[in-house]
């Protein structure tokens, strides 16, 4: 009809860079003048697809691994409103570039917590206990009988653990390697946080000092001019020959 011609020339454009949770796209094509273009692979979408795909859109639901930069709003053209991107981290914007045509920017702050604390405790878990050497010398056939001194590693009781951004995520790892009797926490950053280091009695220390006495570096800091290659070979000649280094930072 007529006015069904009318409506869908007046929905809002909106192109998604990638498969996305099938509720997320309900949520897109349920709304009431909105049409939704997807890239629909779970592998990044090609530059010129993207290009493509966002020219005269009003809304972009991007990811962390699409470079959204001046090419890119230029493509879309002056109706661009709104990004939003599906991750925590944002330096995959350009955002002065965006701030500058008052276009609006949503990022999911928070979703992943957990799961990344899960994951950092489980990558540091797999390294100091040498799981991934041990289920592989099982598969090989290495293993024949228990023997006392044979892939032991190392336990964090009584242990040293540093902290590079005591953040959410970096609280959040904190919380779950209390209880396996940490002896102590060191955490480094941008400036104390007396408040969040208390739960763990966390003790706030240069950089340097910090890999020089952890027995588990665990690195949750963003990436910012300030932290990117902070980690470096100067760092990495301090840390203790046994210690060991989980990095889930962006």
């Amino acid at each position: 009809t007529l006015a069904g011609r009318v409506a869908a020339a007046m929905a809002m454009s909106v192109f998604v860079t990638r498969r996305i949770p099938a509720e997320g796209m309900q949520l897109l094509s349920q709304a009431s003048g909105c049409r939704v273009q997807q890239w629909d692979s779970d592998e990044p979408v090609p530059r010129a697809e993207l290009l493509a795909g966002v020219a005269g859109a009003q809304g972009l639901l991007c990811l962390l691994t699409d470079r959204i930069d001046r090419e890119v709003l230029d493509a879309a053209g002056p109706g661009l409103k709104v990004i939003s991107t599906l991750s925590v981290g944002f330096d995959h914007l350009a955002l002065d570039e965006i701030k500058k045509r008052g276009i609006r920017v949503g990022y999911t702050p928070d979703v992943l917590t957990d799961a990344t604390a899960e994951l950092s405790v489980a990558l540091l878990l797999s390294a100091c206990r040498r799981l991934p050497e041990a289920a592989q010398q099982v598969r090989s056939g290495g293993w024949t009988t228990w023997k006392p001194l044979w892939m032991c590693g190392y336990g964090l009781s009584d242990s040293t653990v540093g902290i590079i951004g005591l953040g959410r995520i970096g609280q959040a790892v904190a919380r779950r390697l209390k209880p396996f009797g940490v002896r102590r926490f060191l955490y480094t950053g941008s400036g104390p946080k007396p408040e969040s280091a208390a739960e763990f009695g966390a003790e706030f220390v240069p950089l340097a000092r910090l890999a020089e006495e952890s027995d588990f570096v665990v690195v949750t800091c963003a990436l910012t001019p300030a932290t990117q290659g902070m980690c470096n070979k100067d760092f990495f000649s301090r840390m203790k020959k046994t210690s060991v280094f989980v990095n889930t930072s962006r």
